[in-house]
């Protein structure tokens, strides 16, 4: 299903996107809410694996998804429109420890880092982290300006 909600934003709804887990519960003690994006190649295609693997990896348990949003670049805007979403997961990793997992998602799907906004085959951010606020080089939670980015918002409205 697709539903428009502008002349720059369309959400699409799949088989995983939105996703809620209704059957178990999880004793992993943390809430983290990551966004994904991507403008490069079969992003939807890519999602779905990340899903999927994330399904299969024991650190997390998914709780739920978005639906995937269909928005125009910021910051950089000679590229694609990308594609967003947000999923709920729980984990016993640290902050820092689910940053370095993701990292190394982002590297299996071949993500590159040329300059800031640039097009991206997968990007993971982590939005929040239960209600843990924290500034680091690597790190800032939550999310630096999420409040300020639709590509964030209207996935986030989704699985609040």
């Amino acid at each position: 299903m697709i539903k428009i909600l502008s002349n720059d934003l369309t959400l699409y709804f799949m088989n995983t996107f939105p996703y809620k887990n209704k059957n178990k519960i999880s004793k992993k003690s943390n809430t983290l809410t990551i966004g994904l994006g991507g403008n490069i190649g079969n992003v939807s295609k890519r999602f779905k694996q990340l899903f999927l693997i994330l399904q299969k990896d024991s650190r997390f348990f998914l709780q739920k998804t978005s639906p995937l949003l269909k928005n125009p670049p910021f910051g950089y805007l000679d590229q694609n429109n990308f594609l967003n979403a947000i999923i709920v997961l729980k984990t016993n990793l640290s902050p820092i420890g689910a940053l370095n997992a993701f990292q190394r998602y982002e590297y299996r799907f071949k993500r590159s880092r040329s300059f800031q906004d640039a097009p991206r085959t997968l990007d993971i951010d982590i939005i929040f982290y239960n209600d843990i606020k924290m500034d680091t080089k690597r790190l800032t939670l939550p999310h630096k300006d999420y409040k300020n980015r639709e590509s964030v918002l209207i996935p986030l409205s989704f699985v609040r």
